[in-house]
């Protein structure tokens, strides 16, 4: 089942124009706010990143399609905060009257550098032994969906469903997105840097020879 976000290399939408370089980080206003508000959010330990990253894949498709980055990014976040039970739908409305429950864990100012240089490593010392070795030949499953949960999160795109790579670098052990994006704990597996010709993932690429590189866990792979 194609996904509505699962958008790289489809054909019919027209070229990817970059921004101008020397132009400003956030084109107006309100898209760094929406930035900081989603941070400071995801500092409550509500949720995971791979969690958010789903709740924007579930925005209604209608909406999806019509929204901004930003607002997809400002509506997937009222959904977690309404869902996690942070906040009401009155309250998200401007309707609070009492002192939030989480307000003692808001982030302020004076705690932002350290939040963002800690960051949230993916990385574990645990998980299965890794089944590929650097230079071997592999294919992706075919259904870019996710094997845990039917309609669930995945790292796997479409495009590159059923291709044929090669294994260019072993990233150690990481958190599995199809697990940890539905709260099913984090089911660390080996990460791989995974090679692929142009050719292999579309029918007529501009650069026949070129290798797009893609970062895949285990599971999605198999010998080809």
């Amino acid at each position: 089942m194609t996904r509505l976000h699962d958008m790289g290399g489809r054909f019919g939408d027209g070229p990817v124009i970059p921004e101008a370089e020397t132009g400003p980080v956030f084109p107006e206003d309100w898209h760094g706010r929406a930035l900081a508000v989603t941070l400071a959010c995801g500092s409550l330990g509500l949720w995971n990143i791979d969690i958010s990253r789903h709740a924007r894949e579930k925005l209604n498709p209608k909406d999806y399609s019509r929204f901004t980055y930003y607002e997809k990014w400002v509506s997937a976040l009222a959904d977690l905060l309404t869902e996690t039970g942070a906040v009401t739908r009155d309250e998200l409305a401007g309707g609070a009257s009492v002192r939030a429950p989480l307000a003692d864990k808001a982030l302020t100012a004076d705690k932002v550098p350290g939040v963002l240089a800690a960051g949230g490593p993916a990385d574990r010392d645990a998980g299965p032994a890794p089944c590929f070795s650097v230079g071997q030949v592999v294919r992706t499953r075919r259904a870019a969906e996710s094997i845990l949960v039917n309609g669930g999160h995945t790292r796997l795109p479409a495009y590159a469903a059923g291709a044929t790579g090669r294994i260019l670098r072993l990233h150690g052990s990481h958190v599995l997105p199809d697990s940890a994006a539905h709260s099913l704990g984090d089911a660390p597996e080996p990460l791989y840097a995974v090679a692929f010709a142009a050719s292999e993932l579309w029918a007529n690429p501009e650069h026949p020879n070129d290798d797009v590189i893609l970062d895949l866990w285990q599971s999605y792979l198999a010998p080809a």
